[in-house]
């Protein structure tokens, strides 16, 4: 037999990994050394070589796109379609499953997936059915948890309220919002890991039927695996079973989102006799690059080690630029950029990394002035996110009442009790009276309404008069600070658990910044208030390109990766922004940051710029800060 297809052009560590035995493997897989190669290769080897059916195979990676290029590959390379080989996510396999043994499952056989939204709004009705207030018992919180114990494979009736009266009631609500679900057939996202773990868990027949027909499960990324996915993997594999992970412990970034590294670390007691195969090579950047990376995960403790390395050119120095403030580390970058692009290089081959979301602000307004086009990768420009705009519709409706489209996207936001019901009767009598939904409020509030939505529509009213009232004279971003706290958002925000409710403070805390930095034209026969609602509405609606048309990236560090540019500028490097302040004082915690910088470092396949600010307005606030302790972990032989 001709292996040459399957073995040609692969590096020795790679052909070590493709034809290992069938024993366990576990295959570390540094950032740009072919790992989807590799387990491409590991199954058409298994398939054309080994001799195996497609059928005896399990390929599990972390998104539908990857799954459908890794079967397209090994389509490619076998040159025959494998339509019998399972392969997709974790979600879509434990979905298969679920439909194919649904009443073993427990589940109707129609049963409906829910997605995020849809599990959000059905714990609103649950607090509305049992009369439970939603500012004190807030949904997004109640979402979390119930998923969060759902992730760790826990049932309400496994989890210890440990006297504490809040943790009771959440497991009482967890324990509601089963019963819904049950009766409805519904099934959300972390349902169908959990229920797919214990259809296999509880019934040892159909265990062991796929036992013996998966004799080799393939699984992708396996560092962002959480608790009920590798409990999931290693009932699966039992003790026959060959079990071939590809992972990375140095891009190990999702802590926050329940993914486990150390499960990594504990593969091979988990698996005895496991076979650990290191990739090394690179095929991404330079030497230099990869030096740096190096050098900066080398201090963390809780790795299992590797050194990149590449036979490509040593490559140019990283440049670091220490800037007086963001909007001069801003022009910095785009003078960069624009060097780039008069050389004859692609927009679409420069990306901008940051920290944060809210950073995104001075250098999408830079971009925006130099005509630069760009796009928010993964993600919305400044002015176009939900809290943004919720934040300028109230200031737009304190400007003029008669605002309509403001009122509408904030008359029960925060949540106030004025239901869907009562804003059609609002409409309905703006209709019919040819007036503003405000005006029409105040005329409904009085004769139309009971008690209870009149009560709430009229509070609504009076909290925008009080913030009209209490912001007149203020300068223009001491206006913006109080209503985003007035109003209630920035706390509403603060409730929502995670990373998100926190990126949605930050970005609310930047417009004050946005606000601060404004400069209104002497010229212009408007409020300051008015010119900066009508310069945020223009930058909403300019600079971000189409998805097919030649931009600059921009995005977030977790953002970034996966994916490779020519140039990269890392922005914001200063100690409690990156790594963030929170962070700091956790060993852990830093280490995650860390392991997020090589992520960003190693996104870089020629030019890498890094750049810090002694000052930085961020938040609403100014700050002087130290340049970021990762700066410092480069060797300066790799620094310009």
């Amino acid at each position: 037999m001709d292996v040459t297809p399957i073995l040609e052009n692969l590096n020795d560590a790679q052909r070590q990994a493709v034809t290992a035995p069938a024993e366990p493997a576990l295959v570390i897989a540094g950032a740009g050394s072919g790992k989807t190669r590799v387990l491409v290769h590991r199954a058409a080897w298994l398939i054309d070589v080994e001799g195996l059916s497609p059928q005896s195979l399990l390929a599990v990676t972390f998104t539908n796109k990857a799954a459908a290029e890794m079967r397209g590959r090994i389509e490619t390379l076998l040159k025959l379609p494998v339509q019998h080989l399972w392969i997709g996510t974790f979600h879509g396999l434990a979905h298969r499953m679920l439909r194919r043994h649904w009443r073993e499952a427990g589940l109707p056989q129609n049963f409906q997936i829910i997605d995020s939204d849809d599990q959000l709004r059905l714990i609103k009705r649950l607090l509305k059915n049992l009369e439970i207030d939603d500012s004190r018992w807030v949904p997004r919180e109640i979402q979390w948890f119930i998923n969060a114990q759902k992730d760790e494979g826990l049932r309400p009736q496994h989890l210890d309220d440990e006297g504490d009266a809040d943790r009771r009631q959440m497991i009482s609500l967890y324990q509601s919002y089963e019963e819904i679900c049950q009766r409805g057939g519904l099934v959300d996202f972390a349902e169908l890991l959990l229920r797919a773990h214990e259809l296999l868990r509880d019934n040892a027949e159909l265990l062991s039927h796929y036992r013996r027909r998966f004799q080799h499960l393939l699984v992708d990324e396996f560092q962002d695996t959480n608790a009920i996915q590798y409990a999931w993997l290693r009932l699966l594999a039992g003790d026959e079973g060959v079990p071939f992970v590809v992972g990375d412990d140095d891009q190990s970034i999702y802590r926050w989102r329940g993914a486990r590294v150390e499960h990594i670390h504990r593969f091979q007691k988990d698996f005895p006799g496991t076979h650990v195969i290191k990739l090394e090579q690179n095929y991404r950047s330079t030497a230099t690059i990869l030096n740096a990376a190096n050098a900066v995960i080398a201090n963390n403790s809780s790795r299992l080690g590797k050194n990149l390395w590449t036979e490509d050119v040593t490559g140019e120095a990283i440049r670091v630029y220490s800037a007086y403030n963001e909007r001069d580390e801003a022009d910095f970058v785009i003078g960069r950029l624009r060097d780039w692009i008069d050389q004859g290089n692609a927009r679409a081959d420069a990306a901008i990394l940051y920290r944060s979301n809210a950073q995104s602000r001075v250098l999408e307004e830079g971009l925006i002035n130099s005509r630069i086009p760009y796009r928010v990768y993964g993600g919305l420009r400044f002015f176009e996110r939900a809290e943004i705009k919720d934040a300028l519709a109230y200031l737009r409706l304190i400007s003029n009442r008669d605002d309509d489209s403001s009122f509408e996207r904030i008359v029960n936001k925060p949540t106030r009790g004025i239901g869907a019901r009562t804003v059609e009767l609002m409409r309905s009598y703006a209709r019919a009276n040819a007036c503003s939904l405000w005006r029409a409020a105040a005329a409904i509030a009085s004769d139309n309404l009971n008690g209870r939505a009149a009560n709430a529509v009229n509070a609504f009213m009076s909290t925008i008069e009080r913030m009209a009232r209490e912001t007149k004279g203020l300068d223009l971003h001491d206006q913006v600070d109080h209503v985003i706290h007035a109003s209630g958002l920035v706390d509403f925000f603060k409730k929502d658990k995670g990373e998100k409710g926190e990126t949605r403070v930050e970005n609310l805390l930047e417009l004050v910044s946005a606000a601060k930095s404004f400069e209104p034209d002497p010229a212009e026969e408007m409020s300051p208030l008015d010119e900066f609602l009508s310069h945020a509405a223009l930058e909403a609606g300019e600079g971000q390109a189409d998805a097919w048309e030649d931009c600059v990236q921009l995005m977030t560090m977790h953002s970034a990766k996966g994916l490779e540019f020519p140039l990269v500028f890392m922005c914001g490097m200063e100690d409690g922004l990156f790594p963030h302040q929170r962070s700091i004082a956790d060993p852990h915690g830093l280490e995650e940051e860390r392991r997020l910088c090589y992520v960003g470092i190693t996104r870089a396949k020629q030019a890498l710029y890094i750049t810090h600010a002694e000052q930085r307005r961020l938040h609403g606030m100014d700050n002087f800060s130290q340049p970021s302790r990762f700066i410092a972990e480069i060797p300066e032989e790799h620094v310009e």
